[in-house]
């Protein structure tokens, strides 16, 4: 009889651990609300976790180091008339927030460097667009400024933050409530899930399907759909039977699945969170007490179980570190933040390895926090590729991109093109406070020479 040979892979023994219980942050009211979005959000600065509020919305921001108890007094950020629904730190800078709430508004807030000392009630950025409530947020990967926002009018809307500005509607390609929407790694695809069954392929700044694949799941509960390695699309859903399914498709020839497989038959919504670098997925349900994970691979059947972590207490949501967070001396491959019902956990996942020195297979150049492209030259037509980091000696934060608002452009809803060009704009500022302040000088001249000449 042939001796079974096991998959050769260096992710086959990855495993979760929870950190001791000093390491979590204690007595937190995690939001009641049910809406399936992560409702925590983490960089390598802050956590930032949606919480009970009592008239309005709220979510608390605390820095990493601030484990423990968390004081009932600690500030939040409370500036929604209505429950907060999803929030997403900017990818390019550490220190930038945006929220969606059901006040059909999103907000951009800017977090001081060791957290929040006060209430945080005035918004860097107010943006107005939606007519419901604001259910899913994504910045994007490259292009700086750039954020996506749907909301249960079945619109799409991608702003340029830095002007208040609404760019690109798209209205008229969802006749249901969007799922998911999320950006390909360099951001000149958006993919949507919605509920009348349907994944799209978009085209961001034209607002076209380039790509629709009917019903990738046979159930009538939500599906939740991700890029992963090669333009591929991981989604996830449940079978008419309601048992919950993953699936791999090929856009190129998305007829049949690449591979589907049957979980389980619980009812959470499976959110699934992709590594580029490693190609593993982690599905993480709403509800469950468990986090999947599987390796993506090109060969069949493509999308491979490496194992689970488990545990006693349910998630209500979940935060999944970026990498430049991680601790690489530890071989730590991922990081999550599991909300509990009055807490949040970190959980981390390594590859066990006996050497303390970094391991290059491990770790390949990941995504930086610099963007490639400016919002204005995005919105345009010019797509960026991401920007590479070696995570060799550890991430060290450089000097952050400066976030910068043109307040004299939040009062107009559509602004002419020449506001695109947001380099051009700032450049055409200073030259007119130069203009000014030439002009008052020579006034002030005239006036030192006609009193001279009195005397």
């Amino acid at each position: 009889m042939a001796r079974q040979v096991v998959r050769a892979s260096k992710f086959r023994h990855v495993f979760g651990q929870a950190v001791k219980a000093d390491q979590c942050y204690d007595d937190i009211r995690i939001s009641q609300m049910t809406w399936d979005s992560n409702f925590c959000s983490v960089n390598p600065k802050f956590v930032a976790m949606i919480v009970d509020a009592s008239g309005g919305g709220a979510f608390m921001v605390l820095p990493l180091s601030k484990t423990g108890r968390i004081d009932m007094s600690q500030p939040t950020v409370c500036g929604h008339t209505g429950p907060v629904l999803d929030i997403e730190w900017c990818p390019h800078n550490d220190n930038i927030i945006a929220s969606g709430s059901e006040d059909c508004s999103v907000m951009i807030w800017e977090i001081p460097d060791g957290g929040l000392i006060k209430p945080l009630t005035e918004p860097v950025v107010t943006l107005e667009g939606h007519s419901k409530r604001v259910g899913i947020l994504s910045w994007h990967p490259t292009a700086h400024n750039v954020l996506l926002s749907a909301a249960c009018d079945n619109v799409v809307i991608l702003w340029n933050v830095a002007c208040g500005e609404a760019v690109v509607r798209i209205d008229s390609v969802h006749p249901d409530l969007i799922y998911s929407a999320c950006w390909n790694c360099d951001g000149s695809q958006i993919l949507t899930s919605c509920k009348d069954k349907k994944l799209r392929i978009l085209d961001p700044r034209k607002g076209t399907v380039i790509l629709e694949k009917d019903k990738p799941h046979e159930g009538s509960r939500p599906v939740r759909a991700v890029f992963v390695t090669d333009g591929k699309i991981l989604t996830t859903g449940f079978s008419r039977m309601s048992e919950r399914q993953v699936a791999l498709w090929d856009p190129n020839n998305c007829g049949e699945p690449l591979t589907l497989q049957e979980l389980d038959t619980s009812s959470g919504v499976l959110l699934p969170f992709f590594d580029p670098d490693t190609s593993i997925v982690y599905l993480c349900g709403k509800g469950d007490s468990s986090i999947r994970y599987f390796e993506v691979t090109d060969e069949a059947p493509y999308v491979h179980y490496l194992s689970m972590y488990s545990s006693k207490e349910s998630q209500k949501g979940m935060g999944y570190m970026p990498k430049r967070g991680l601790e690489v001396n530890k071989c730590e491959i991922a990081r999550f933040y599991k909300l509990h019902e009055r807490k949040c956990e970190p959980i981390v996942m390594t590859v066990p390895r006996k050497s303390d020195l970094f391991q290059e297979d491990l770790y390949p150049d990941t995504i930086g926090p610099e963007p490639s492209v400016e919002a204005s030259e995005w919105f345009s037509g010019k797509d960026g590729k991401p920007i590479l980091i070696s995570l060799k000696d550890g991430f060290v934060a450089t000097k952050t991109k400066e976030f910068k608002v043109h307040k004299s452009l939040l009062s107009t809803t559509t602004a002419p093109s020449v506001h695109r060009q947001a380099d051009g704009m700032e450049v055409n500022s200073l030259q007119e406070e130069v203009r000014k302040l030439k002009l008052a000088v020579e006034a002030l001249t005239k006036r030192v020479e006609t009193l001279e000449t009195k005397n």
